[in-house]
């Protein structure tokens, strides 16, 4: 059995009043935080005397690595504070290689901060190197906030090591997931002994104004999109399963029910994070995207079971209730800047596309969607793609492997082939990551800008 859901037109109709060529927001972004970055040595070089000694050199050397460190650690937690401008602007995928970067960076300097701080007060105190053990037990127990600077300092090295490639995909998603929120109690801990026992912020009031303004500015962000704007979602539109539908083996639509759901501000090519308020699924939150627009009072994703939790929605009972964080992702119209799309689905990355190819607005012609799977089987969602094909006049295609298995050509020549305007398109693409490299390529063989590819990737 398959879902069928139709009336794209008023999507649509939404959708054309976001189609207006944007520049990114990232540069002025990154040229605030560099202004940011700048400020922070413009504070510790204003208040470093010239130093003779060794010692002090080092104790100056670990008081920059720290102020560096803290105004990173308040970016890490911005990044994960879910703000619209950023997930909707920027793109959930580039903000999650931000943070991704930003919390290895912030890593690094919080080490070199401890190592160089106390190796500097050993030198001063008339120990070597070997002293800096000591050094550090003589200063937690004797310096205000360190006890809680060294605890927090211990749940970033946790997280850190958490996060290692190898290490993260060894652990389950819901593990990794919760000890990373940590960072959270790790970023409290270690913020007051940079108050307490910071010179700069002794010498510079201003600087110490600056920083509470930085950090609470940024706890704001995140009590009021991670906390108060879910629980608001949710009591507004009280969502609930509707029906849980076998599409093909191994994938399965969950139709959800809510009231005036085409209000929560969700586009075609968006995600939210799903909690099910079943036995067992309560404290897993997982993305996935919607698979048709958003209708006033039904939602749908179409999920492949790969896990735990994505291979127990098939058990899901209608009634159950929904817990929505959401929207997220940059995979929208809000990207197209030309007339002709092509829309690049491998597997059940088809979830997106299939929203796109419902609503992205265009004259007979303009849309085309390929379908890249192992078979015609496991062509989700097909009788849907078709029906929409035929009522806009939009092109559909897929590329199955051979009865023999060998993989369909999906090179540049193909495409050129196929499409012969192609570089005239914009491309909206979405499947696994060695997928979406190899198309990625092919479709700059044929002289698609890059500007011009979309696509999100959480491939960290």
């Amino acid at each position: 059995m398959t879902t069928t859901l139709a009336g794209g037109r008023a999507a649509r109709r939404q959708t054309m009043r976001r189609i207006r060529p944007r520049r990114s927001p990232a540069v002025p972004l990154l040229l605030a935080v560099a202004a940011g970055g700048a400020g922070v040595l413009w504070l510790w070089w204003v208040n470093t005397p010239s130093i003779a000694d060794t010692g002090g050199r080092i104790v100056n050397a670990g008081r920059i690595t720290g102020l560096l460190a803290g105004y990173l650690m308040a970016l890490v937690v911005l990044q994960m504070a879910r703000v619209p401008a950023l997930e909707r602007r920027v793109g959930s995928d580039r903000v999650a290689r931000w943070h991704a970067m930003s919390g290895r960076y912030t890593l690094c300097l919080v080490i070199a901060h401890v190592v160089l701080t106390m190796w500097g007060y050993a030198l001063q105190a008339g120990k070597s190197f070997g002293g800096i053990v000591e050094q550090t037990i003589s200063s937690v127990n004797e310096l205000p906030d360190m006890g809680k600077a060294a605890i927090g300092t211990g749940l970033l090295l946790v997280i850190g090591l958490i996060s290692i490639g190898p290490v993260r995909r060894a652990l389950p998603y819901d593990a990794w997931y919760h000890v990373h929120l940590l960072t959270y109690a790790a970023v409290f801990l270690t913020f007051w002994h940079q108050i307490t026992t910071g010179n700069d912020f002794a010498v510079e009031p201003a600087a110490k104004t600056f920083w509470y303004a930085l950090y609470g500015g940024v706890t704001f962000m995140v009590i009021w999109y991670r906390i108060l704007t879910p629980i608001r979602l949710n009591l507004r539109h009280q969502m609930r399963v509707e029906a849980v539908i076998e599409e093909t083996p191994g994938v399965v639509s969950v139709l959800i029910s809510g009231k005036k759901l085409h209000r929560m501000g969700a586009e075609a090519g968006q995600f939210f994070r799903w909690r099910f308020l079943a036995p067992g699924m309560r404290f897993s939150s997982h993305p996935y995207s919607l698979s048709a627009a958003p209708r006033p009072n039904l939602l749908r994703i179409t999920v492949k079971a790969i896990g735990d939790h994505s291979a127990r929605l098939r058990e899901l009972r209608p009634g159950t209730r929904v817990w929505a964080e959401g929207p997220y992702g940059a995979l929208t119209a809000y990207r197209r800047s030309r007339g002709k799309v092509l829309l690049i689905a491998g597997g059940v990355g088809i979830t997106p596309m299939r929203a796109l190819f419902e609503t992205l607005p265009g004259a007979a012609g303009d849309i085309t969607l390929l379908y890249r799977a192992n078979s015609t089987q496991d062509l989700v969602l097909w009788d849907e793609l078709a029906k929409i094909a035929e009522e806009r006049g939009a092109r559909l295609m897929y590329a199955v492997n051979s009865p023999d298995g060998e993989r369909p050509d999906i090179s540049a020549e193909s495409l050129k082939r196929k499409i012969p305007d192609i570089d005239r398109h914009d491309v909206f693409m979405c499947g696994p990551p060695g997928f979406a490299q190899s198309v990625y390529e092919a479709l700059r063989g044929a002289g698609v800008p890059a500007r011009r590819i979309h696509h999100e990737s959480f491939e960290m």
